[in-house]
Order: structure tokens, then C-alpha cells, then sequence
């Protein structure tokens, strides 16, 4: 199954980790952490907590390595074009004009 994970930061195949991920587990490629909210099954911006679980605590930084008892790690969790700092360099660069 670790040969399908990519990191949900930038894409990079997780195939050379072991599952399951440890707390401390980062990218290869960008060194995100890679147990992490937006990275699980139950993580869905809709719900409330934005988790499907309804017995998980809340945690607050999604984008963290956490403690969550219920990570099961979701292939796919990469989607292009969903990196804040990327949309406010283009934005910037609107504004501004020419390269930031």
C-alpha cells in the first residue's frame, strides 16, 4: 500500500517509508510531515473538526504531525494547485507584476 501513498504536500511518492507512519515520519522530497490531517481517510473539510470520525479530538493544525489514534494514511491525498504559498506568490505577482 505505501507504494500508491504520495505526500500530500508536494506529491512525492511515500513508497520508500515504512507503514505505519510514525509521529515524526517526514516527506523525502519536502520534508512535511507526513502523519498529519489533510494526509487521512477521515479528513474532510465539510464536517465538523473537519473529520469524518465523530468521536476524534479536534486538531487544530491540520497540516501537523499529530496523535490521532484513528490516521489511516489516504492514497491520493495530493491535489496539485492546493499550496497556499504558491496562490499568494501568483497573487502577488498579479498585483505587482513580474516575479516576487
Amino acid at each position: 500500500m505505501a507504494d500508491a501513498l504520495v505526500c500530500w504536500k508536494c506529491g512525492a511518492s511515500l513508497a520508500s517509508l515504512l507503514l505505519p507512519f510514525g509521529r515524526a515520519e517526514v516527506c523525502p522530497a519536502c520534508n512535511a510531515d507526513v502523519r498529519v490531517c489533510r494526509m487521512c481517510e477521515f479528513f474532510d473539510p465539510t464536517r465538523s473538526k473537519q473529520c469524518r470520525e465523530t468521536v476524534v479530538d479536534e486538531v487544530r493544525d491540520k497540516e501537523r504531525a499529530n496523535f490521532c489514534g484513528y490516521f489511516k494514511p489516504k492514497p491520493g491525498a495530493h491535489r496539485a494547485g492546493d499550496d497556499a504559498a504558491a496562490r499568494a506568490r501568483e497573487q502577488l505577482e498579479k498585483l505587482f507584476g513580474g516575479k516576487t
